[in-house]
């Protein structure tokens, strides 16, 4: 019992994480559009869909937001949050390893770390996710069969 509550509390706490940092950098980057602009502008990796990401990215982390939100997309946010952190991962590290220049197109403080510790904090993320999706989709099979056996939970 006291297992299952220190994973629900892990759950809890990657979603709030999670709310919070993409409503502030998202909405960081709606505000600050034209220093977002100029960053995706000086990266050679996306500098031909900048005019595009400049508007994609912090939409997406706005709606990944209304997806935590919700208790029935609950689990979709998880998955995109981790696709996205995924996403954001790949392209940092690809930075440093192949970028003399690196421009952050952050939001907000998170521009402040070194690319280092965006590695370390963006697999920190993804390692809360993932542990929360498992046990997410772990507790909804248990769920699923103890419904089918008709036993209670």
């Amino acid at each position: 019992m006291k297992q299952s509550k220190i994973l629900l509390q892990i759950i809890a706490v990657t979603r709030y994480l999670l709310i919070f940092l993409f409503t502030y950098t998202g909405i960081s980057k709606l505000i600050d559009h034209d220093n977002f602009l100029t960053s995706l502008l000086l990266s050679p990796l996306i500098r031909n869909q900048a005019l595009i990401l400049v508007w994609l990215v912090p939409v997406i982390e706005l709606l990944i937001v209304s997806l935590l939100l919700s208790d029935k997309y609950r689990q979709t946010g998880l998955v995109c949050s981790l696709i996205l952190m995924i996403v954001f991962t790949v392209y940092v590290a690809y930075m440093i390893l192949f970028i003399k220049h690196l421009p952050c197109t952050c939001g907000g403080v998170i521009k402040e770390l070194s690319w280092s510790n965006h590695i370390l904090f963006n697999s920190f993320c993804i390692l809360l996710i993932t542990i929360s999706l498992f046990f997410t989709i772990q507790h909804k099979l248990f769920i699923a069969i103890n419904r089918r056996s008709r036993k209670p939970v």
